[in-house]
C-alpha cells in the first residue's frame, strides 16, 4: 500500500491545479472564497493556484459580487480562448470535424461524405486530414495552439505502446487498423499535438455526462443509435457535473442477441439488436414489408421518409401500415435491449442519442419505455428514467473534443508535450510483483 502514497510535491500541485480548474470550468464563475469549500483546499492553496493559473492565462476575473456583510468578492472563470480543441466523428455517412475553444463553443466545422469509398481506411484518414486542415484554415489558428485532437470511431479501440490506438471495427471491415499511426502527418499537425482515439459511443457518453442529460447521475447508460447501435456504460460516476471523472466504458450493445437464429446483422452474426434497430436495418425491413424507401437516398433521408410515411401529419394522407409496423417492431426490440441494460447495470438514467435515436425518439420513445418496463425486472425498471440525449445529433464531435480536454485537466492545465502515441516510461513495479514473478517459472 505504501507504493500508492508516493505523491511528490509536483503531483500535489498538479492535483490542486486540476481541482481548481475543473471546479471553475463546470460550476464557475466562483470567488476564491467559494473555491476553498468546493475543492477541499485551504485558502492559501487556493490563492497560490489561482495566481499560477492567472499568470498562465487560464483564468480571468469575471465581475464582482456582494458578500454577506464583508467586502465584495471577485469572481473567476476559465478563459475560453486559452485553449483550442478538435473533435472528429468518424460516422456512418460522413466524417465530421469541429474546432472548439476551451468553452466548447464551435469556431469552425468541416465534413466529408463517405458515399463511395465507405470505410476505406485510406479515404477516412484523408478525409480527417483534409477536414482538420480546413478548420484550421478557416480560423487561421496555428496548429501548436491546439490542446489535442479527439477522434470518435466505430468499434473497439485497443491501445498499444508500439502503434498507439488500434481500431477493431468488424461491422465496417476494420481489422486491427493502426489509426493513430496513420493519422500522424506533419503536413497537418506538428508532432507535439496529441491525438486521442476512442469509441464513438464512449465519447458521446462522456459529453452527455459532462454537459447533457447525464449530469447529476452516478450510474447511467448512453445509447448511440445510428446505422450502428452501441452504448456507453457509466457506473459509479461522480456526482453533479462529473468534474472530469465520469468516464464510461464502451459496450458493443448492438451485438447482443435478441432473436436466436434471427436476421443477419452486418457483423455477420444472427439476431443482433442492430439487425432490428439500426437505421439501415429499419429501411431494409420497410422495403421487405412492401414500403418504398427513396431510391438512392442516404440513411438519414431514408429514416426521415420512414417517419413521414408512418406519421403523415394532418393532410389526410393515411399512414403507411408497413412503415408503422416497422417502427413498432423496432420500439419493442429497442425496449427489450434496454431492459438488458437495466437488469445488468441498474442505472438511474438511460439516454438515447445518435442521429437516428434523436430522429426516431419523439415517435417511439413512449413505446420503448413501455416495452423496457415490461421486459425488465420490476425494481430496477421502476427507478430508471429513459430519456433522449440533450446535445443534438452532432454530439460525438463534442464528446471527442472532451478527450483532449480531460487530458488537459488531468495535467493541471498544462499542455502535453510529445506525441500521445509515444510509449510512456515503464513505471516502477510494485515490490510484490517483483517477488512473485519468479514463481511462475518454477
Amino acid at each position: 500500500m505504501a507504493e500508492r502514497n508516493r505523491r511528490t510535491v509536483r503531483d500535489l500541485r498538479r492535483g490542486n491545479r486540476t481541482a481548481v480548474l475543473q471546479q471553475l470550468y463546470f460550476d464557475g464563475p466562483m470567488s476564491r472564497q467559494a473555491l476553498g469549500p468546493a475543492t477541499g483546499l485551504s485558502s492559501g492553496s487556493v490563492s497560490n493556484v489561482v495566481a499560477e493559473l492567472i499568470a498562465d492565462g487560464l483564468l480571468e476575473e469575471a465581475g464582482i459580487v456582494d458578500s454577506a456583510g464583508g467586502r465584495p468578492r471577485t469572481l473567476l472563470r476559465v478563459v475560453p480562448g486559452s485553449g483550442h480543441l478538435i473533435g472528429v466523428d468518424v460516422g456512418e455517412t460522413r466524417v465530421r470535424v469541429e474546432l472548439f475553444d476551451l468553452s466548447l463553443a464551435e469556431l469552425a466545422r468541416a465534413e466529408r461524405p463517405l458515399e463511395h469509398d465507405g470505410y476505406d481506411v485510406g479515404s477516412v484518414v484523408r478525409h480527417i486530414h483534409d477536414c482538420v486542415a480546413a478548420v484550421l484554415r478557416q480560423t487561421a489558428l496555428a496548429p501548436d495552439r491546439l490542446l489535442g485532437v479527439g477522434i470518435g470511431v466505430p468499434g473497439i479501440v485497443e491501445r498499444t505502446s508500439a502503434r498507439g490506438a488500434v481500431v477493431h471495427g468488424q461491422t465496417v471491415g476494420w481489422d486491427a487498423v493502426p489509426l493513430e499511426e496513420l493519422l500522424r502527418s506533419p503536413d497537418v499537425l506538428p508532432p507535439g499535438v496529441p491525438l486521442f482515439v476512442d469509441n464513438g459511443a464512449k465519447t458521446l457518453g462522456q459529453a452527455e455526462m459532462w454537459f447533457g442529460g447525464g449530469r447529476g447521475a452516478r450510474d447511467a447508460v448512453v445509447v448511440l443509435l445510428g446505422s450502428g447501435v452501441s452504448a456507453c456504460v457509466v457506473s459509479d460516476g461522480t456526482d453533479g457535473t462529473a468534474h472530469g471523472g465520469a468516464r464510461g466504458s464502451a459496450a458493443e450493445w448492438g451485438h447482443i442477441t435478441v432473436h436466436v437464429r434471427g436476421r443477419r446483422c452486418r457483423c455477420g452474426s444472427l439476431g443482433c439488436l442492430e439487425a432490428y434497430t439500426g437505421a439501415g436495418a429499419l429501411l431494409e425491413r420497410w422495403r421487405e414489408a412492401g414500403g418504398c424507401p427513396p431510391a438512392g437516398a442516404d440513411e438519414e433521408t431514408g429514416v426521415t421518409a420512414l417517419l413521414s410515411a408512418a406519421c403523415p401529419g394532418e393532410d389526410g394522407t393515411p399512414p403507411d401500415a408497413a412503415a408503422a409496423a416497422v417502427l413498432e417492431e423496432a420500439a419493442e426490440y429497442l425496449g427489450a435491449g434496454i431492459s438488458d441494460l437495466i437488469n445488468l447495470f441498474n442505472p438511474e438514467r438511460i439516454l438515447i442519442g445518435g442521429w437516428a435515436g434523436l430522429r426516431l425518439g419523439p415517435r417511439i420513445l413512449p413505446a420503448v419505455r413501455r416495452h423496457a418496463s415490461a421486459y425488465a425486472l420490476r425494481h430496477p425498471a421502476e427507478r430508471v428514467a429513459i430519456e433522449l440525449g440533450r446535445l443534438g445529433p452532432d454530439a460525438v464531435t463534442v464528446g471527442a473534443a472532451t478527450l483532449p480536454l480531460a487530458d488537459f485537466f488531468a495535467n493541471g492545465g498544462r499542455r502535453r508535450t510529445g506525441e500521445a502515441g509515444e510509449a510512456a516510461a515503464a513505471p516502477e513495479q510494485p515490490s510484490w510483483r517483483t517477488a512473485l514473478q519468479g514463481r511462475t517459472s518454477r
